[in-house]
């Protein structure tokens, strides 16, 4: 659980919320479903309208899963790190081919697993470098799709707000004159889309878009070391020169030392 993620939800709403009940006794006023159809149905049907559908149900997907904990942190850097050396060990003393079971086989992590392969089938050097860093930039370019469907809702919000708006505007001017009561409603609709079109784009697909893009930004970053690791392994570089090239992609307080 992201515990930042739902401090910064329940707190964004807990003001907005907070200031409505503090400022009128009939919150009632701020509900109106025609509003938030034009809004919240514009937006999803824009996103399907821009992406493929594929990508749209990723990131409802993906809206969700930012209340998850991010899988890379300092910690998991740092076991990384102490991995390859200890990978580094079993080369130098067993050969690559040792390294397929100390490997164990494990496939939950994907680009360890696809990394791996690639080492034990004796790629080297340069051409190493090229397959995974293509399988790094590809796997980033597919997952921050879902970030560009976000911030294109972001985007649609406001705008179908505003379509909204000129919608009650219409329908005030069409009752001037006539039934005071129809003239509220369609100035009702004209305010409330254009909040609803607001905090749609403001308090709910941005931050949702940022976070997803934070978080493959961060696992770029450690598929980068792991492509560097990756690199060493295959040429039979030694621990210890493993261990100081992938600590300078560490902030120096965070060093690994295979001393320790």
């Amino acid at each position: 659980m992201s515990l930042g993620t739902l401090f910064g939800i329940l707190g964004g709403f807990g003001i907005f919320f907070g200031a409505i009940l503090s400022s009128t006794d009939n919150p009632a006023v701020f509900v109106d479903l025609p509003s938030l159809a034009i809004v919240c149905g514009g937006a999803i049907a824009g996103a399907y309208m821009s992406f493929q559908p594929i990508y749209v149900n990723r990131a409802f997907g993906a809206m969700v899963s930012q209340f998850q904990a991010s899988t890379v942190t300092f910690f998991t850097l740092l076991g990384d790190v102490e991995r390859m050396i200890g990978w580094a060990k079993v080369v130098q003393t067993q050969g690559v081919v040792a390294l397929e079971q100390e490997m164990g086989g494990d496939t939950t992590d994907a680009f360890l697993a696809v990394g791996g392969k690639f080492v034990l089938s004796n790629y080297k050097g340069e051409e190493l470098r090229e397959l995974l860093e293509t399988a790094n930039a590809t796997s980033f370019q597919r997952n921050t799709l879902q970030v560009a469907v976000l911030k294109k809702m972001s985007t649609l919000s406001p705008a179908y707000g505003m379509i909204g708006t000129l919608v009650g505007l219409v329908l005030m001017l069409g009752n001037m004159g006539g039934d005071p009561a129809a003239l509220g409603a369609g100035m009702a609709v004209a305010m409330l889309t254009t909040l609803y079109g607001v905090i749609f784009a403001q308090m709910i697909f941005l931050p949702a878009a940022e976070k997803l893009q934070q978080k493959e930004e961060m696992i770029r970053f450690r598929n980068m070391l792991l492509v560097e690791g990756f690199i060493m392994l295959a040429d039979q570089k030694p621990g210890r020169e493993i261990q100081d090239r992938l600590n300078s992609y560490l902030a120096p307080a965070a060093w690994f030392d295979v001393a320790d």
